[in-house]
Formats: C-alpha cells, structure tokens, sequence
C-alpha cells in the first residue's frame, strides 16, 4: 500500500497547510488559535481551571524528561539553565503561594518543583558527560536581572507585605523567560530528539492555557481587569504582557513539532538561523 493510501485526513490537511504561502500560514494559525480559545471557553466556565491545567501539563513534560533521564541516561538536548531558571521561579512562587494563598496550585507547583530539582541533580552529577555545557550559553543574568528591576518596578497593589508582592511579580516575570535558554540550546542543536520535544511542546500548551486565562478574564470584563488591581494600574497588563510573550515565544516550536508529528517523523528538526 503506497504512502498515500495511508494517509489519515488530519494528514491531508497537514499536507495542504504546507503548501500555503507564510501569510497563508499565520492567518490560518491565527483562525486556530482563536478556535481553541472559542472551545476551551465553552468548555470550560471556572477561569481558575486553566492555571490547574496548565501546571498539569507542566508537570507532564517534566515526566517526559524524568523517563529520558531514567532510561535513556542523557541529558543531551537538555538545556540546565532552563531548568535552574525554572527551578527558581517555582520555589519562589511556592514560597509566596504557601504565604499568600495556600490552595491547589501551590500543591501542583510543589510536586513539579521536586521533580524539576531531580531533573536539575541528574543533570549536574549522574548524566554530567551527556551535557551540552558548551551549546547552552544564554547567562543567567541576562534573565534574571531585567526580571528583578521589574518586578521592583511594577508588582501587585495588594494588602500584602512589599517584598512578597515583588516576589510574585518576579517570579511571573521569570516564568515567561525561563525557556529561553532551551530554545537557544535547540537553535545550536537544530534537531530535537522526542523526549525534549515532548516537554518543550508541554510547556507550549501550559503557556496557552495560561494566556487563555487573561484573555477570558479581560473578555468577560470587557477589559476592565486590566485596571482592578487599584494603583497597581500597570501590573496585569503586565502580566497579560508577559503570557503572550512566553506563548509567542514557544509558537514556533510547537509549529515544527507538529510538523514533524504529521510527518511520522521521531525528530524534530528546527530551521537554519538567518
């Protein structure tokens, strides 16, 4: 049976897609977008559900990488700043959840902490040699700087105490930056074996579900909650700001993930930098 005999629909449109033109293309990603917005709104009627599945789906790419450590024993593909970045946004956010809030998602954000600091130990100590040390060079400080004198800058007007709406505040910053380091070290790479892929897409979807939240929040007050946090005037825009951004940002992976998936293909492949 040849090759088109086997091909499911979803394949044929996948097929067709990639024979349209870039703008073609981004108008078409667009219509999708706004679909599955369309869908989960439907679907879904508590707006607080999208954080639980969006730490959900974090949590299962984190599994993805568990079973890549533990079975393939390599890390190659695996970008250790990310994870540490990673490693600290969660803490904070832990640490100001527990004190602040104390529900479900400092639970989902406790359990994919330890397994993110397992990943970070394998890393580091067991798997040392399968390393790309020499590919994964964006510095820590380029992100963690700017996220600090933001958070500084503008954060939450809450009744809590200064320091731990800063923290907050950085911590959110943090989240929408911290994958940069893995998207360069793949960019160096070029091609990505599954389990990477799997967990890059992961967050991808997370950082949907996330922006999925704000815009439904922004929608149902006809944008009035860009403005209810008081003299805080600035910080949801921020943080509206900062999902997008993390959402843009994982975009194009998760379209060349796809790509490779309706392609049949383990790997995938990223395009040569201009």
């Amino acid at each position: 049976m040849g090759e088109k005999g086997l091909q499911t629909p979803a394949r044929k449109v996948f097929l067709w897609v990639r024979k349209q033109s870039k703008k073609v293309k981004t108008v078409l990603g667009v219509v999708t977008c706004l679909t599955l917005l369309i869908t989960l709104r439907l679907l879904i009627h508590d707006h607080n559900h999208f954080f639980v599945l969006a730490e959900l789906v974090h949590f299962i790419g984190i599994l993805c990488l568990i079973y890549k450590l533990s079975t393939l024993k390599t890390c190659s593909g695996l970008s250790l700043k990310s994870q540490v970045l990673t490693a600290i946004f969660l803490a904070v956010r832990v640490f100001c959840s527990f004190i602040m809030e104390g529900d479900i998602h400092t639970i989902l954000d406790f359990v994919t902490l330890a397994a993110t600091l397992w990943v970070i130990y394998m890393m580091k100590f067991k798997l040392k040699s399968s390393f790309m040390a020499d590919l994964d060079n964006m510095h820590y400080w380029y992100l963690i700087v700017p996220c600090a004198v933001a958070a500084f800058l503008i954060h939450p007007a809450t009744a809590h105490n200064f320091f731990f709406r800063v923290l907050w505040a950085f911590c959110v910053y943090m989240e929408s930056i911290s994958v940069l380091p893995q998207l360069r070290l793949m960019q160096n790479v070029q091609i990505i074996e599954p389990f990477t892929a799997h967990y890059v897409f992961a967050l991808g979807v997370a950082r949907f579900l996330g922006c999925a939240h704000w815009i439904n929040q922004v929608y149902d007050t006809s944008g009035a909650y860009l403005y209810l946090a008081g003299r805080g005037y600035f910080w949801i825009p921020m943080v509206f700001l900062a999902e997008i951004v993390q959402t843009f940002i994982l975009a194009d992976f998760c379209y060349y993930y796809i790509k490779s998936v309706m392609s049949g293909q383990l790997l995938v492949r990223l395009p040569q930098p201009v």
